[in-house]
């Protein structure tokens, strides 16, 4: 109950130790539990109002007066507790403000009185120390004791005997060192930690109090320029904080906004491994921003982080119980993936390449297919997986390279050879010429392989240089056509990829055939469309006449399929 909860939130706040610094709070808690009994003594009279028009009398429980009694017995040994300290604090902070005036005093009569040099620098120096040492005073009399100390100071510079004997070298080397005082001070505005300005601000304070004096004729420029850089560098740490506090404010506000996602996404439902495994990444995301995010008031910042914790907690124990629910689906992908490795670890160390290639690309996506073997299997079958694969590349890799080194001088054998081709001058003689061409085409498929990377290239060239020539010749009818395809054929022997490539031409020639077949099929059923008469006939012989023509196209590519290598 709420009467309840000021009793039990003030004992909680009287239990700190610092209780000097929970009194804004605790007057807030008091503030709050007084409206809150006049509004239920409010509530009581007119209760009894109401009864009284009906004739009854209603009389108090007394719970009002407990709940009163119990809160100020609470209140009212925080309040004793915190006078305690408060007039011990006071007391020590008066006994310190009758030290320093003590110091003054004992300042003011060295100042007038003292006219020997080292006695009155001695007792400066020890009332100095002193003053340093003793702890702080009443915030209402700390602005006027410092200006009056500080007053004491440039009137002990500058009024005592002793200053009128100190040398001009002696006014420089402390107006120097003051100017590098009020540099550094200066210099603290490129600093960005904050905390560093403060404490290097408050030392090169102290630094100048320490400082000897200079020219009168200079101490007030120098002066005035050294609180001016004083008060820029308060200036930007107020700023700072001002800043700080605002950011803290935009920090919370984006902590509270992040929640409200973490709780919307907690709200789908997941009814899958993909889903959550979705929803998990999206709340790693929230958690990453969470982290860029940075500090709000402490307390504030506190409530929110175990709160946002507390949701993030519920999310992955429940991620917990639904995989364990499933573990035994798991367990079968896990054997069907052990399969897998063990059919590539049966072949990674096989040397050819291309069918080895082919069965590590169908294994790899037989492992994609298989889906998640879970948690406790996923990442170890991964790693057993990924390795054999990686080792069966490497020997690929390694193997090719280092025949590439060999097929070096192929390369450069072959790069002359085309430069040879492209130089060739055309013989009188065509038949000379179709030799000499032909020559070329049996040379460069007898020179061994090229490097991988320029196998297209220099094939692509080769080709077009022998291309050139063979256009040049002017060839026609069925002369060309013969010629053109030895040549073609030719040029395939000449390439890395010649198997595949005469399985494709042969594979094109067949399926050219296969088409003049069902056009001759065609012309055959038309025929019996024709009846016996002299126009009926003379059609009928020009169809018969096209067949024939059809069935020497097929004699000719059937040659040409013979003619085709078998590699």
């Amino acid at each position: 109950m709420e009467n309840q909860t000021f009793i039990e939130d003030l004992k909680q706040l009287a239990a700190k130790e610092d209780v000097l610094a929970i009194g804004r709070e605790v007057s807030e808690l008091k503030t709050k539990f007084d409206d809150f009994i006049l509004e239920e003594e409010r509530k009581f009279q007119v209760a009894q109002l109401e009864a009284q028009d009906k004739g009854e009398t209603l009389e108090s429980d007394g719970e009002i007066e407990r709940l009163k009694e119990a809160f100020y017995d609470v209140y009212a040994d925080f309040k004793q507790r915190r006078k305690t300290l408060v007039d011990a604090k006071n007391a020590e902070e008066a006994e310190n403000l009758k030290v320093k005036r003590m110091l003054i005093t004992r300042f003011k009569e060295i100042i007038a009185n003292e006219e020997n040099i080292g006695v009155a620098f001695s007792a400066h120096k020890e009332i100095n120390e002193a003053w340093k040492s003793v702890g702080d005073i009443p915030r209402e009399k700390r602005h006027d004791i410092q200006q009056e100390y500080s007053r004491l100071m440039e009137e002990f510079f500058y009024n005592m005997k002793i200053y009128r004997e100190i040398k001009d070298y002696d006014f420089k080397k402390n107006f120097d060192a003051k100017q590098d005082v009020i540099n550094r001070i200066k210099s603290l505005e490129q600093v960005a930690d904050m905390k560093e300005v403060e404490g290097s601000l408050k030392a090169l304070q102290n630094e100048w109090e320490d400082i000897g004096p200079t020219k009168q004729e200079l101490w007030e420029q120098i002066k005035e320029d050294y609180w001016n850089s004083i008060k820029s560098v308060y200036d930007r740490i107020r700023a700072h904080y001002d800043a700080v506090r605002e950011q803290m404010h935009e920090n919370l506000e984006a902590k509270k906004e992040l929640i409200g996602k973490t709780k919307e996404l907690i709200a789908l439902e997941r009814n899958s491994i993909k889903t959550w495994n979705k929803h998990t990444h999206q709340l790693l995301k929230i958690q990453e921003n969470w982290k860029k995010i940075g500090f709000g008031p402490k307390k504030e910042n506190e409530q929110l982080w175990q709160e946002f914790r507390a949701l993030c907690d519920g999310f992955f124990e429940g991620k917990s119980a639904y995989f364990e629910s499933i573990q035994g689906d798991f367990d079968i992908v896990a054997k069907q993936k052990e399969s897998i490795i063990s059919k590539i670890e049966a072949i990674k160390d096989d040397e050819n390449w291309k069918r080895t290639s082919e069965q590590v690309l169908r294994l790899q996506k037989e492992w994609k297919s298989a889906g998640n073997a879970g948690a406790k299997n996923e990442q170890r079958l991964w790693k057993q997986f990924r390795t054999a694969c990686d080792h069966f590349f490497a020997r690929k890799k390694a193997f090719f390279e280092e025949l590439d080194k060999a097929n070096e001088a192929n390369l450069v054998a072959k790069q002359t050879l085309i430069e040879k081709i492209e130089g060739y001058a055309p013989k009188e003689d065509k038949k000379q010429t179709l030799a000499d061409l032909k020559q070329f085409a049996e040379e460069f498929a007898t020179i061994g392989q090229v490097p991988f990377k320029q196998k297209d290239a220099v094939y692509k060239a080769y080709k077009t240089a022998l291309d050139k020539q063979y256009n040049a010749l002017g060839l026609k009818g069925e002369e060309k056509e013969e010629v053109l395809f030895q040549a073609k054929l030719s040029q395939i022997a000449g390439s890395a990829d010649s198997a595949e490539l005469f399985e494709k031409e042969k594979q094109a020639i067949r399926t050219e055939i296969n088409k003049i077949k069902q056009d001759m099929i065609q012309l055959e059923n038309n025929l019996g469309f024709f009846a016996n008469s002299k126009g009926a006939n003379a059609l009928k012989a020009e169809v018969e006449k096209k067949i024939d023509v059809e069935r020497e196209k097929i004699e000719v590519l059937k040659a040409k399929l013979k003619s085709i290598p078998n590699e």
